[in-house]
């Protein structure tokens, strides 16, 4: 059993739609997957969210949410103005090794970026990939800016001394412009880690058997799995 834990470098970069690609990828392989969202913010009760998102794309995942906030922020603030637990790091990665139980693949989606807090003790998703000495696997832009982002990304998980699997681009454009094609050479360097694929910006709309063709066809194997 692996256990991969999906980071971004910010909010908003497609880490969701990578959960679910690489879940799909490992269904596709015959694998037992599941997939664990333990902070989802902005969503009500009875909302979809992101983990509802991967069990629509990956119908054979299961699929696992710890806590939910309705207001659309980082963890930690939308927990205290929620007056609603906050979600820790032991509590995330004990749900991913009990999930890590029974799956081959278990992948856990961070919210936001890699240091945002899960809640008011400065706890994030890198804490909880340390408590499960898990590889992250990192989600990035694709555009202007990004080369920056990817390497502050980079810094923080080697001073922590975290493995990185593999950077993916979580949004690639239909018409990509000099920046983005440019990037592709860039960011291994300034991510410290192999390119492992790019997603096709739209990639969630399709239906669950097109989105695990396509998902099969844009993704490598992350290197420590």
């Amino acid at each position: 059993m692996t256990v991969l834990v999906v980071a971004g470098t910010g909010t908003g970069v497609g880490k969701t739609a990578c959960t679910a690609a690489y879940a799909a990828t490992a269904a596709a392989a015959g694998e037992r997957v599941a997939a664990l969202k333990p902070a989802q913010t902005g969503v009500r009760p009875g909302e979809p969210g992101d983990a509802d998102e991967v069990a629509r794309l990956v119908p054979e995942a299961e699929v696992r949410e710890l806590a939910r906030y309705p207001e659309p922020l980082a963890p930690a603030t939308a927990a205290r103005r929620s007056c609603l637990p906050p979600v820790t790091a032991g509590q995330a990665a004990g749900a991913a090794a009990d999930l890590a139980a029974e799956h081959d693949l278990v992948l856990v989606e961070g919210a936001g970026g890699l240091l945002v807090r899960l809640n008011d003790r400065g706890e994030t998703i890198a804490d909880v990939a340390a408590e499960l000495s898990a590889p992250v696997l990192l989600v990035v832009r694709p555009g202007l800016g990004t080369l920056n982002e990817t390497a502050l990304t980079a810094e923080a998980l080697a001073a922590r001394g975290l493995r990185c699997a593999g950077l993916v681009i979580g949004r690639w454009p239909a018409f990509p412009g000099l920046a983005e094609r440019c990037n592709l050479d860039d960011l291994p360097a300034e991510g410290r880690a192999p390119l492992l694929g790019a997603l096709p910006e739209g990639i969630t709309a399709l239906p669950p058997a097109a989105f695990a063709t396509a998902a099969v066809e844009a993704l490598g194997i992350p290197e420590h799995r």
